[in-house]
């Protein structure tokens, strides 16, 4: 489990580690029932929480952004993605606009030598225009430097922006932008040498957002124990073949024990990140692939 506590310039998310953490349990509860018990450690960022895994501290990482040169470095591997982050802009109530390139003559603010910096350069400078990006080294600072006004928006990622018009009341009216300028998946990881408990946690993962797109809940879980529909069978049990294939049987109504437990992806995510939740995010990119997101479960056979 990852559970950032400090910020540095390599973990440009923000707080994501109750998201974490429900997927860590449901992991949990996949490979043992109510026989889990977990051990949280929380690290100080993704680094950290990489070396840990790779030396044996943890079985399990929830939170951290895929990286050939992480896999290579630490011996892991990484799952499918649970949440969807991306750099975007939070700008005030006054700056029209609805992107970046309406922002023409703004002073836009940015933590220096981050990839978010390199980025809006970038961009600015391909759409050849007049927008100033002003960098800094602390987030704090800038951060104030935003509420004041001094920056007319601030580049970072959304789940870094959202939490400010909650801290600033000078921010409660400024506007993240629909745009998104870059995608940042956040994934599970594992080490390499285990590929069945890697299958077990992808196949987890997968099967809680394919419950959410079947519409079986933490509520309605038991009352589709007897479906005939086959998607709803292997999450139900009454088709046992991936409870064979992740190796927990004789458990067949594995996935229905998890979704009891945590819910489906939905529930989840509305709990901890969403509209029920600190940060308050709508889904946005972590929709349903047949809602306009990038959420789509593996065929569970």
């Amino acid at each position: 489990m990852l559970a950032p506590e400090d910020w540095n310039k390599e973990d440009l998310h923000g707080d994501l580690s109750t998201l974490d953490l429900e997927v860590c349990k449901a992991v949990g509860v996949a490979a043992l029932a109510d026989r889990v018990q977990l051990k949280v450690l929380p690290f100080n960022g993704e680094s950290e929480a990489e070396e840990g895994l790779s030396s044996g501290r943890v079985d399990l990482v929830v939170g951290v952004t895929p990286a050939a040169s992480a896999a290579w470095r630490w011996h892991v591997a990484f799952g499918p993605p649970v949440f969807f982050d991306s750099l975007t802009l939070l700008v005030h109530a006054d700056v029209p606009g609805k992107s970046l390139r309406d922002l023409a003559g703004r002073k836009i603010c940015v933590i220096d030598g981050t990839d978010n910096e390199r980025t809006l350069q970038a961009r600015v400078a391909a759409l050849g225009s007049t927008s100033r990006v002003a960098t800094w080294q602390e987030e704090g600072e800038m951060d104030d430097a935003m509420s004041t006004h001094w920056c007319d928006a601030v580049g970072a990622y959304r789940t870094r922006l959202a939490p400010l018009r909650k801290h600033y009341r000078q921010l409660a009216q400024a506007r993240l932008l629909d745009e998104s300028l870059t995608l940042s998946p956040v994934a599970p990881a594992y080490r390499q040498d285990d590929p069945a408990w890697g299958l077990l946690v992808d196949t987890t993962v997968h099967m809680l957002i394919a419950a959410e797109e079947l519409g079986i809940d933490h509520e309605s879980v038991s009352s589709h124990a007897s479906s005939t529909e086959p998607a709803v069978a292997r999450l139900t049990g009454t088709d046992w073949a991936v409870a064979r294939a992740v190796g927990v049987m004789p458990r067949k109504d594995w996935a229905a024990q998890v979704i009891t437990v945590v819910g489906n992806y939905g529930e989840i995510y509305d709990r901890t990140v969403g509209g029920s939740g600190a940060a308050a995010l709508p889904r946005g990119l972590n929709a349903l692939w047949t809602n306009g997101g990038l959420m789509n479960p593996l065929s569970l056979q």
